[in-house]
This record gives C-alpha cells, sequence and structure tokens, in this order.
C-alpha cells in the first residue's frame, strides 16, 4: 500500500470512518529518501479492507506510529487515512501509562498490578478527545463511526456530543473486567460514560457483555433490560438505547488456508524440522512477550515434563516465538527477563548436543514463516491466563488443511468458547497443563483428523469478514438517528478563513434591506477574564453595534449566558439594542417597531414548581462547589451555574463530572456545558430559539451572528443560505467563517458600519 494523493477537498467525509489507536499502515523509508505506507499485518486491517470496499467512502483515523508532527491526511488503496498527532508524552502517558500499565493489567484479572496515575488519566482524556476531534468532521450526514478497543473508549462520548446524526459502534478487543474488578478504576465512570457514547458495543465473550452490563446497572444504576441499556440524557434530553452484544472475532480464514497448500511453505516446513534435527515431535508455542499469555506457565509445566524424564529431549522439541511487544514498560522487561533465564535453564539442563530442548526466538515472523512453523507443528500450546480471543488458535486451525495437529487451548481465552474440540486446560494448574501435553503429543491419526475437522468447519465458516459484516449490519438495525441536535461540524481547527472571504461575505450580507445584527457577549465583545464582574467590553465594538441599531432596516442584539440584569450592567445599551440573558430564557425592551407577539413569552414563566426545583439545583451546584476550590455557583433568575474557570488542578474537570452526573437525574432541566461552565435553566430555550425568534419579530431578510462558545452552536445551526456565521477563536464549529478574537471582532463590526453607511 503506496501512498498517493490527499483526500479530494471536494468530498471531505464518508460514509464508513474507523478509529483505532493505530493506522492501518506502517512507515518505510526509501532508498532515496521517501516515505512509501506499507500495509500492516493484522486482523483488524484484514477485515475492514474488506468492508471498505462495500462502502463509496471509508476512511480511518489512528496514530502513524512516530510522536511529534503527523504526516497530512493521505490515501492509501482507496481508503482516506487521517494521522492523528501524539507527543512522546502522550505515548508514555497515555498509551504505555493509562492504556497498558493501568487498563491492560486490569482488564486481564490483575495478573499483574495496575498503576493509576493521575496524569496519565489527563493524557489519555486529551488523546481521545484528539481522535474524536479527528473523526467528528470527516463523517459524513447520517454516517457510520466504528471505534476500536481500550486505548479509545472516551471516544465514542465525545463523538456523539459533536455529531448525533450519525451511528457508533464501539468493539472491544480484550476481555472486559468483573465488577468487582472494573470498580478499582479511578474514573471508573467516565469510562462507562464515553463507552455508552456508542449505539452498539460488541465484546468477545458472552462474559465480557455481561460483565460490562453489570458494571454499569451496579455503578451508573441505569436501567438495563436484557442487554439493552436505557442511558438518560443531560437533563431533558432524550433517552437513548444502546445495545450490548457478543462478536467473537475471527481471521482471514480463507488466505491462511491457501497459505498453507503453497507447494514453498510445504518445503519449507519440512525444511524447519530438518533444521531442528527431524525431532518425532514438534511443539510450539506462538505470543507476545506478555504476562498475559502464560508462557511462564508453559515454560514451567515443560520444564517438569523434562525433569521426571516424561519427554525425552531427543525426540521431541520446543519451539517458543515471543514477539516483542511494549519493552519500555517495567512488567515486560521483567517478563523477558524471567523467560529468557527459563529457557536457558531447560536447555542447559536437558538439550542434547547440536538441538535445544526450547528453541527460544525472540523475533517476528512474516505471515509465509509463521504458517510453515504451524504447518512444522504436531502441537500448539494457547496457554493464556486471560485473552479477549486469541487468533493463535484459529491461525494454527486454519493452517492445517491436512487435518493433522493438536491444539492445546487454555480455557481462559476467548477462543475456547468456539474451538471446543481442542485439548482445553486451565493454564494455572501445572499438573493439568503436564497432562494435557502428554496427551496432545500421543493422540492417535484418527483422534487428531476427527477434532481438527470440527475445529476448521468452526475457523472457516466464521472468517473476520464475516465478523465486521455482522457488526455493522447490527449497527445498521440498532443506531437510531436522533435528528441532529448538535450542529453539523463545518469548520475544524484553530485557523481564521482568509480575510478576502469574509469580507467579501460582509459585502453580500450588507446589501440586504434588512438586517438582525447579534453577537454573542463574554469572549466575542470582551476578552473571557476569570473574575466575571472584572470584564471590560471593547468600546468601539460597542460603539458600532449602537450606530448599527440606529440605522434603518437594522436590529441589533446581544444575546448572553449572563444573567439580563448584569448583561445590561456591563454593556450600557440604548433601548435600540436588544438584551437578551440566560441564553435566551431572558428578554429584556424591545424597540417599538419589533413585533414583540412573536416572541413567546409563555415559555419563560417561572412558576413556584420551577422556583422550587431551581433552589434544589442551587444548593446541590453548591455543594459540589465547595468540594471543589476555586469553582462557583451564580444564580440566575431562571438558571443555576457552576463555573470551574478559577478551579485548583483538576477541581474544574472534577466538578464538571460530578455536575454531569447530576444533570442526568433532572428530566425537566435544559444542561449546557460549555466553556468551563455547566448551566442548568428550568426553562426550556436556547441561544439559537432566541435569535431565531428575533429574526422573526424584525422581519428580518437574513441575520449575522458572532460567537465563541458550545452555547453559540445553536445559533449558528439555524442558519440559513443567506444568513452569516461568525465563529471566534478555534475549535469544530457549525458556523460558516471564523475569525481569530475581539479585535477581530470590532473590525468586522465596523467593517459592517462602513458597508452600510456607503449603501445609504
Amino acid at each position: 500500500m503506496s501512498s498517493t494523493s490527499a483526500p479530494d477537498p471536494s468530498s471531505p467525509t464518508h460514509e464508513l470512518v474507523v478509529v483505532a489507536n493505530r493506522l492501518p499502515v506502517d512507515s518505510h523509508t526509501l532508498p532515496d529518501g521517501a516515505t512509501e505506507w506499507v500495509t500492516s499485518p493484522g486482523g483488524l486491517v484484514t477485515a475492514m479492507e474488506s468492508v471498505m470496499r462495500t462502502v463509496d467512502s471509508g476512511a480511518w483515523v489512528g496514530w502513524a506510529g512516530a510522536p511529534g508532527e503527523p504526516p497530512a491526511p493521505f490515501e492509501a488503496d482507496g481508503m482516506s487515512l487521517y494521522p492523528v498527532r501524539l507527543d512522546q508524552q502522550d505515548v508514555e502517558r497515555y498509551y504505555e501509562g493509562f492504556s497498558n500499565a493501568t487498563l491492560w493489567p486490569l482488564y486481564h484479572d490483575v495478573i499483574v498490578d495496575p498503576e493509576f496515575h493521575r496524569t496519565w488519566w489527563d493524557a489519555y482524556l486529551g488523546a481521545n478527545r484528539r481522535f474524536a476531534e479527528a473523526a467528528a468532521p470527516v463523517t459524513a450526514p447520517g454516517g457510520t463511526v466504528w471505534v476500536h478497543d481500550y486505548q479509545l473508549q472516551l471516544v465514542p462520548l465525545m463523538i456523539r456530543e459533536k455529531r448525533t446524526d450519525v451511528r457508533i459502534g464501539f468493539f472491544n478487543h480484550i476481555p472486559f473486567p468483573s465488577v468487582e474488578l472494573f470498580s478499582q478504576l479511578p474514573k471508573r465512570n467516565s469510562i462507562l460514560r464515553g463507552l455508552l457514547g456508542a449505539d452498539l458495543l460488541g465484546f468477545q465473550r458472552e462474559s465480557d457483555s455481561l460483565n460490562f452490563v453489570a458494571a454499569v446497572r451496579k455503578l451508573l444504576g441505569y436501567h438495563v433490560e436484557g442487554m439493552t441499556i436505557s442511558v438518560p440524557g443531560l437533563g431533558a434530553a432524550p433517552v437513548r438505547e444502546v445495545e450490548v452484544r457478543t462478536f467473537p472475532i475471527s481471521i482471514d480464514s480463507a488466505a491462511v488456508s491457501a497459505l498453507a497448500e503453497d507447494p514453498q511453505i510445504r518445503e519449507r516446513a519440512v525444511q524447519l524440522r530438518h533444521d531442528l534435527g527431524d525431532p518425532e515431535k514438534v511443539v510450539l508455542g506462538v505470543d507476545r512477550l506478555d504476562y498475559t499469555k502464560g508462557i511462564r506457565h508453559r515454560l514451567k509445566a515443560w520444564g517438569e515434563l523434562l525433569d521426571d524424564g516424561l519427554i525425552d529431549p531427543h525426540d521431541t522439541v520446543m519451539i517458543q516465538v515471543a514477539t516483542p511487544s511494549r519493552e519500555r514498560v517495567d512488567a515486560y522487561k521483567q517478563l523477558r527477563d524471567e523467560v529468557e533465564l527459563t529457557v536457558g535453564r531447560i536447555n542447559g539442563e536437558h538439550a542434547p548436543l547440536g538441538r535445544p530442548a526450547v528453541s527460544y526466538q525472540h523475533h517476528s515472523f512474516d505471515r509465509r514463516d509463521m504458517t510453515a512453523l504451524y504447518m512444522a507443528a504436531d502441537v500448539v500450546l494457547v496457554t493464556a491466563l486471560r485473552d479477549g480471543m486469541n487468533l493463535v488458535a484459529k491461525e494454527y486451525v486454519a493452517s492445517r488443511p491436512d487435518l493433522r495437529g493438536v491444539l492445546v487451548l487454555s480455557e481462559f481465552a476467548g477462543a475456547a468458547d468456539e474451538l471446543r474440540a481442542a485439548v482445553l486446560v486451565n493454564p494455572h494448574d501445572i499438573d493439568e497443563l503436564k497432562s494435557a501435553i502428554l496427551r496432545a503429543l500421543a493422540m492417535p491419526a484418527e483422534e487428531q483428523e476427527e477434532a481438527m475437522r470440527s475445529l476448521r468447519h468452526q475457523v472457516m465458516e466464521n472468517d473476520v469478514q464475516n465478523w465486521a459484516h455482522d457488526f455493522l449490519e447490527r449497527l445498521e438495525q440498532t443506531g437510531r438517528l436522533e435528528g441532529s441536535s448538535a450542529p453539523v461540524v463545518r469548520l475544524t481547527g484553530d485557523a481564521p478563513s482568509q480575510a478576502a472571504d469574509v469580507d467579501r461575505a460582509l459585502q453580500e450580507f450588507a446589501e440586504l434591506p434588512r438586517l438582525l445584527i447579534a453577537s454573542d457577549f463574554d469572549g466575542v465583545l470582551a476578552p473571557i477574564v476569570s473574575e466575571r464582574d472584572a470584564v471590560h467590553p471593547d468600546s468601539k465594538a460597542l460603539g458600532a453595534l449602537r450606530e448599527l441599531a440606529e440605522m434603518p432596516g437594522i436590529a441589533v442584539a446581544l444575546v448572553s449566558g449572563r444573567a439580563l440584569a448584569n448583561l445590561d450592567a456591563h454593556t450600557r445599551m440604548p433601548s435600540s439594542v436588544v438584551l437578551v440573558g440566560s441564553h435566551g430564557a431572558e428578554v429584556g425592551a424591545l424597540p417599538p417597531w419589533m413585533q414583540a407577539e412573536v416572541l413567546d413569552q409563555s415559555a419563560l414563566a417561572m412558576t413556584p414548581e420551577k422556583e422550587e426545583l431551581l433552589a434544589s439545583i442551587t444548593t446541590t451546584l453548591r455543594r459540589i462547589s465547595r468540594a471543589h476550590p476555586g469553582t462557583e455557583v451564580e444564580t440566575k433568575p431562571t438558571a443555576a451555574v457552576l463555573h470551574t474557570r478559577n478551579a485548583r488542578g483538576r477541581g474544574g474537570i472534577n466538578a464538571t463530572e460530578s455536575a454531569l452526573e447530576y444533570a442526568v437525574t433532572l428530566p425537566d432541566v435544559t444542561v449546557t456545558p460549555g466553556k468551563e461552565v455547566v448551566e442548568f435553566s428550568v426553562v426550556h430555550t436556547s441561544k439559537g430559539v432566541a435569535v431565531d425568534a428575533l429574526a422573526r419579530a424584525s422581519a428580518a431578510d437574513a441575520w449575522l451572528y458572532l460567537g465563541d462558545d458550545v452555547t453559540d452552536e445553536s445559533v449558528f445551526a439555524e442558519a440559513g443560505e443567506r444568513d452569516l456565521t461568525l465563529k471566534v477563536g478555534g475549535g469544530d464549529t457549525a458556523a460558516g467563517l471564523r475569525i481569530a478574537d475581539t479585535d477581530a471582532v470590532r473590525e468586522v463590526l465596523q467593517r459592517l458600519l462602513a458597508l452600510r453607511q456607503q449603501r445609504g
């Protein structure tokens, strides 16, 4: 797979987007210094290649494998690839740290002790956000996003918060632990909520699915019916149903079986046995060098069989392939030392001259050599202590069209649920493991053939392509499109739009007869400050708005999250400028020419029940605030607001998490997370609703809106063809154009004023 051109900018979105920790390609430097991208080996890549051929446009979001600045998006074999940036610190804390030293051991039954570090969680959170930010804007409207594995468990919810119009699936390739073990994980509820952003959650084994559902029921208290979880929305947002199902992954069975028929590979298998001294029996273990794979248990059993004289090293040789893995992590360094010491002891005590008792291979083999090894082996030992699936077992079966060979398989590997004709074993019981090895070595040809025929039927009929298609078909049935309440992303990143594009849009807008010009306040007309009452709006920007408000055919409004009285105090605008506070819940005085009856005041009425509810919310938010120094609670006529801008350390993140957990218990409240703020409103409205009403009340031909916050996206989403939307600052947005800061806002308003004056 070689890189070609960048994705066509005229087709920036894709029907299916796969999100995984790594891209499906590895970079190779050619002799002339150029970079070539070559397809990575692996079952997921194989599965997705077949799926991508069935969609009009497919994309893959992942890390390119090297820390630092990522390559630009490019295409390979008809798939658009979007590299995600990971710095060296991300690699150490997000990948080696939280993913592989916290989650991996915890999810594998705490075979080694997991480490918990808060800085690792911070890196995990940040990296997951980066993957989500890369995936959300490149997914087509109504498209599908498929997120993979434990490194990205927060991504489903992060994408859903940006794109409620897409279907989201998540597949966990490793085990999911019992609720007792999972409960040890700091930020456990954040992980569960992140996963529940998906429409469909897939696991390898039925026990994994049941463990997840039990964790949701116990730790989040959500309603569960069978394998369907009812996920409450924030406040008044509707309940979603998330389905949990089991999808055991497989391999490209036909391709592996075809390799076994290759004459060169058959010859290589014969040569391998000859190189080992033509023993009567060859026993093979193939694993990543990982403490979950049971390599130490296997070697212990093998050593004892040699010690007991039950295996003659002149007649039987063991090959142990231990592919290098995570060699920077201390637990893996220790494991390698132990394995190599054990192999050395066994060979020192039992190896005949010129032949090992254990042939230890600490390196990778390509697919052809691996198939030859499988064909040369009379017995393959898969003794994982805990494994999501273990594809070595399936690869061995697919490599034996001759119906010979014996698979010894741990009952703690996911493959044991399907490959029932294998010799199943508890690898923790060394005596049982020794007996299983002896049974396998002595198994008659007829019994081998009967078992292998059953195993091959299972593996050949259920390949990785079927796995992928089964998952996506189920997701198609499960994903319930909600009618996007979150706007479709039009702009990503931080770079401002070209000045010429902004000016051209202003010129076209200024030519329309009747206009509404509306703007947010904080972060737009006034720079963000830590003390809300110390805010200093740009006097020239306010002056331009005042002048515009006095011109015929123009209505001007300030639409803010601040309470109406507070907004009035800080702007001192004339009555010709409409003030809208509390995200649309409070509307100030209207000019006499504006059609007041268009504004639906009935929705703004506070009842005694709403007053009581607001008081209860305020009390709870103050309790959360007291637990996180630096946070504070603001009260408004129709809302209570938790501000976290001045929180200390991780207090802001933790307070926000507590507030959002509380939010799902309030079915009659509108909850709006913003920039370091969460607002709880007992009146159901939004800035988008307010601007739409103002546009109708002023009979505007088009409107312009300037905003910088998440709460402004509800306005941007309402924009029609002639409306002009400007995002102030960075971040994904539904706005049509982006400007840099409050200085740029002043320039836009002054330019619009000049254009309107020229028009006369």
